[in-house]
């Protein structure tokens, strides 16, 4: 999953930073609310984390502006604002969850994780599709109930495919899940790891459509060649 952190506060925007990476995600940090609108404009996020004390452009702004461009990105908010009519103007405004600080990081990536869920329009934390499971939480793999072991890569790649079964996706949206800003991007990484994918769990798990992309073919489909 790939997010953008908006914090102006350096130590708090690179604790999360270091917390959503170890948790396997791509995380991109800006640290005002111009910036933020120029990276939300210009990249394709799974979810934001928004402060509302911004420098050049408050959080609220960045968040109306963002709904009003039909901009879908489930956004929580994390911010020291904490009385009733602050978290009632954020929700307003677009929000879809609201997390006042200082808070727990174990309660923010579990919220992140709900979040996440929702957008893909599920509501149990566990992937199951074709004999696999995943657990976003404990960041286990089963195939068969027999544990399979894999990479912070492959299990990102596997996650973005598990979660929408049918869907193509194409070799540039799954480097945007692997990879943020600074990080170099290995020419034939996908392919390696998808190779990686398809010896642990099946030639058939994961069909190449070629000049295209990748998919989990939805389970009528299995067996099926690419």
């Amino acid at each position: 999953m790939r997010v953008l952190i908006v914090e102006d506060d350096r130590h708090i925007g690179s604790a999360l930073q270091r917390a959503l990476r170890t948790e396997n995600h791509a995380a991109d940090w800006v640290l005002d609310g111009a910036a933020a609108e120029l990276a939300l404009a210009q990249g394709e996020y799974d979810l934001a984390l928004l402060d509302l004390g911004l420098p050049r452009k408050d959080g609220v702004e960045v968040l109306r502006a963002l709904r009003a461009r039909r901009n879908r990105v489930p956004v929580l908010v994390l911010t020291a604002r904490d009385t009733a009519a602050d978290v009632v103007r954020g929700l307003d405004a677009g929000a879809d969850d609201y997390l006042v600080k200082p808070f727990d990081l174990e309660v923010l990536l579990a919220r992140v994780r709900a979040l996440a869920r929702r957008s893909a329009g599920r509501a149990e934390p566990v992937l199951e599709h074709l004999g696999v499971t995943l657990d976003a939480k404990t960041r286990e793999v089963t195939r068969g109930g027999e544990p399979v072991m894999l990479s912070a890569r492959e299990f990102a790649i596997l996650e973005a495919l598990l979660a929408r079964p049918g869907a193509v996706l194409s070799r540039a949206q799954l480097e945007e899940k692997l990879y943020g800003w600074g990080e170099e991007i290995e020419s034939n990484a996908v392919e390696v790891y998808v190779h990686g994918l398809r010896r642990k769990l099946g030639h058939e798990f994961i069909l190449n459509v070629r000049g295209v992309g990748y998919m989990v073919p939805k389970a009528q489909a299995a067996g099926k060649r690419a």
